[in-house]
């Protein structure tokens, strides 16, 4: 019979799939903030140094939550560099907007999500770069059937988040900035520098000015640098960060367990991600990334991107595998089985590059080591 799950149909687990970070680490925003010493920027919700205490995590603080006094853990948000999260954090307390720039997969998103929550308090003033999106995602639009009846008036004007975060002086996240055809990514051009949007349809006040606090912050993977190249006039006004793939193992392993084990609360599921398991997932992503073994075996790349977000998915695919057609602990066959698809993504020759490491790697550890030999058979299988 079913567990039943904890979880009534009414709880917030039940009825939003993805919180956002301001909501789902609101205990530590508001301990962070309770504990800070430092005056923040305007508009600010944390000081600077608080925000980067909030990221890169690491200490416990005591704080009054729900009227209760408790010690609330701060987690590390992003495995990487503290000074590419001061080198963010500066910027985004200056004229200059932000740009993060990285390969698929490098935690652009996810780092700029959680400066968001930090700096602004809201996460969700968000426009998502696409071939589609036009300069009134950017600007503002109306409600036509109003406008028909009572002509252009501030009432009938649909804001965009960039509008909103200008007149609340919080921070717009623009999301694959490069995915925007040229003249799109323009209409940022005066508002980064004039930080003013014009209406010109309205008579009186057609003047939207950004208050103290308001800037952007967006990313652009370099995968797609060419596909849309920024101006020469849009390129001055932001300051690029660049975000790598992660330099270490170890950092790796620690971030596919704890993204994985949040994942796995999310989707409510009882199955175990054991820590050999999640070092074998990553250092077959390491090895097939780099294009060699640590023992210095020379591997074919694939085009694919292997990143640590694609090592999370697999997991989080091989969990619930396990969970639906297995016993629930997560096996080396189930991460073997899982990573055909994301490997073999953008072509189909790449499957050579797992053939080859299932062939000169896998099979070779399988010979002393029970993990790898499964490992080694299921991908085998699956090829």
């Amino acid at each position: 019979m079913a567990k039943k799950s904890d979880a009534s149909p009414q709880s917030p687990a039940n009825e939003i799939l993805r919180e956002a970070a301001e909501v789902r680490y609101a205990d530590q925003l508001e301990a962070l903030k309770q504990n800070d010493t430092e005056e923040p920027p305007t508009n600010w919700h944390l000081s600077p140094r608080s925000v980067l205490a909030y990221v890169t995590g690491g200490k416990t603080l005591k704080a009054k939550i729900g009227g209760k006094a408790v010690e609330v853990p701060i987690t590390r948000k992003f495995f990487g560099d503290d000074g590419i999260v001061e080198r963010a954090i500066v910027t985004l307390a200056s004229e200059r907007a932000l740009l993060l720039v990285g390969e698929p997969g490098t935690g652009k998103s996810w780092l700029s999500e959680h400066l968001a929550a930090a700096v602004s308090g809201n996460s969700t003033l968000t426009i998502q770069g696409t071939a589609g999106t036009t300069e009134e995602h950017i600007k503002y639009s109306w409600n036509i059937a109003r406008v028909i009846a009572e002509g252009p008036r501030p009432d009938n004007l649909i804001p965009s988040p960039t509008m909103v975060a200008m007149r609340k002086g919080g921070l717009l996240r623009f999301e694959e900035l490069t995915r925007c055809v040229p003249d799109v990514q323009d209409a940022l051009v005066s508002v980064l520098s004039d930080k003013a949007i014009a209406v010109p349809e309205l008579p009186d006040n057609n003047m939207v000015w950004a208050r103290p606090g308001f800037n952007v912050i967006a990313t652009a993977n370099t995968r797609d640098q060419g596909v849309n190249e920024l101006s020469a006039a849009l390129k001055r006004r932001f300051n690029y960060v660049y975000i790598p793939i992660v330099g270490d193992q170890k950092t790796e392993v620690k971030i596919v367990q704890q993204r994985s084990a949040e994942l796995l609360e999310r989707y409510n599921l009882p199955a175990k991600l054991s820590p050999p398991v999640i070092e074998l997932l990553a250092t077959v992503f390491r090895e097939i990334r780099a294009g060699k073994t640590a023992d210095g075996v020379s591997l074919k790349k694939p085009t694919t991107t292997l990143s640590t977000a694609e090592a999370i998915g697999v997991a989080l695919d091989a969990a619930l595998h396990a969970r639906f057609f297995g016993d629930g602990e997560v096996g080396p066959a189930d991460i073997a089985r899982n990573m055909v698809g994301v490997v073999v993504k953008e072509d189909q020759e790449d499957k050579d590059s797992l053939k080859e490491y299932a062939a000169l790697v896998a099979k070779k550890r399988g010979v002393k080591e029970k993990a790898w030999k499964d490992f080694h058979d299921a991908l085998v299988e699956q090829l």
